[in-house]
C-alpha cells in the first residue's frame, strides 16, 4: 500500500471531515479571489502536517470540533508561509506547478498569503482554545523569524552548523512540532503527552528540512532547479560539512564564490560537486539516521497500535521521500 495511504489510515475518516472544514473554510463569494484561492487548492501537498495534528489528538484522546479547527488553522498558515516564502526566494514553481507570483505578481501573491493567515487566525480563534490560539501565534512569528534568519545569514555569510540548525527549527520543524502539540492539546492530553508529541513533531520536521536540502544537490525532478539554495546564497548543512573539512587552500578558492557571490552555472557546480564528493551528502544523511532513532524511541512509547505504526511510516516517508 502507498505509504501516505498508510500515514492516514488510522485517520482517514477524519481527514475526510478536515478536508471538507478546510474548504468551507477558505470559501470566498469574490470570484476573483476565489480563483486564486482554487489555484492554490490545485497545488495543494500531501496534507501530511494536519495528519500529524490528527495523530496525535487520535493518539491523546477523542477528536473533536476543536481538533478540526486547530488542523484548519495549522494548514491555512502553512498554506499562506509558503505563498509568502516564494515571493521572498523569487521561487517560480511549486510542487512542479508554476507558482502563484508566477502566474499573478508578487503583490498579488502577498496578499493572497495575508488572506490565508487572516482566516487562519479567525480559525484559531474558533478553537475557543487560549493554549491553542498562543501556539498558533508563537508559530506564526517563529516561522516568520526563520525567513528572517535565514536572509540574515546570506547577507552576512555566517556559516555555522548551529545556525543553520536554529533557521530550521524556526523556519520548519516549529510547524510540525505545533501540529502535534496543539494535536494533543486539543483532545485534553496530559503535560507530558503534549510534551512528548512537540519534540516528536519538532524532530520529524528537522528530518524532513535536512532532507529537502539533500535535494539541492542532485538532478531535478520536481519543478525546482538543482542548486537553487544556493544560488539564492542559501549556503545548507552538505555544504557547510564540506566547507569546514576542506583544506584551507581549497577552503579559500570555494568562500571566494560564496563572498563574492558569483554564482554562475559553473561556480554552483564547482560547489555542489565539493560538498557531494567531500562527504557533505553522507554527513546530512547521518544527521538524519541521528533524529529518525531519537524519533523512534519516542514513538514506540505510543501506546496506540494504529498510530504507533502510521507515526513510523511517516518517519520512513519523511526520511526516504523523493521529493
Amino acid at each position: 500500500m502507498d505509504k501516505k495511504l498508510l500515514i492516514a489510515k488510522p485517520v482517514e475518516e477524519e481527514l475526510k471531515i478536515f478536508n471538507n472544514y478546510y474548504k468551507n473554510s477558505i470559501f470566498c463569494n469574490n470570484p476573483r479571489i476565489q480563483e486564486i484561492i482554487d489555484y492554490i487548492m490545485k497545488s495543494d501537498g500531501k496534507r501530511i502536517r494536519p495528519t500529524l495534528l490528527l495523530l496525535a489528538a487520535k493518539a491523546c484522546g477523542e477528536i473533536n470540533n476543536v481538533t478540526y479547527s486547530s488542523a484548519v488553522t495549522v494548514e491555512l498558515l502553512h498554506t499562506a508561509s509558503l505563498i509568502h516564502d516564494d515571493v521572498v526566494d523569487e521561487s517560480k514553481m511549486r510542487r512542479g506547478m508554476a507558482s502563484l507570483n508566477a502566474i499573478y505578481d508578487n503583490k498579488m501573491a502577498v496578499l493572497a498569503g495575508d488572506y490565508f493567515l487572516s482566516t487562519a487566525l479567525i480559525k484559531s480563534v474558533l478553537t475557543g482554545n487560549i493554549d491553542i490560539i498562543s501556539n498558533i501565534s508563537d508559530l506564526g512569528r517563529d516561522l516568520a523569524e526563520g525567513e528572517l534568519n535565514q536572509l540574515s545569514l546570506v547577507k552576512e555569510l555566517i556559516l555555522d552548523e548551529k545556525e543553520y540548525f536554529e533557521v530550521i527549527k524556526k523556519k520548519t520543524a516549529s510547524l510540525m512540532s505545533v501540529c502535534m502539540r496543539v494535536g494533543a492539546i486539543s483532545v485534553n492530553a496530559t503535560e507530558e503527552a503534549i510534551a512528548m508529541f512537540s519534540k516528536l513533531g519538532e524532530l520529524l520536521g528537522l528530518c524532513f528540512q535536512l532532507r529537502d536540502d539533500i535535494f539541492d544537490y542532485f538532478t531535478d525532478s520536481i519543478g525546482k532547479p538543482t542548486g537553487n539554495d544556493i544560488r539564492e546564497g542559501k549556503v545548507t548543512l552538505p555544504l557547510l560539512y564540506a566547507l569546514r573539512e576542506a583544506p584551507e587552500e581549497e577552503r579559500k578558492d570555494l568562500l571566494s564564490i560564496i563572498l563574492s557571490y558569483n554564482y554562475t552555472d559553473e561556480n554552483i557546480q564547482k560547489l555542489i560537486g565539493y560538498a557531494k564528493d567531500h562527504g557533505g551528502i553522507d554527513y546530512a544523511y547521518h544527521k538524519i539516521e541521528e533524529l529518525k532513532a531519537e524519533s523512534e524511541k519516542i514513538i514506540a512509547t505510543i501506546a496506540d497500535t494504529e498510530v504507533r505504526e502510521a507515526l513510523n511510516v511517516a518517519l520512513d516517508y519523511i526520511v526516504e521521500r523523493a521529493y
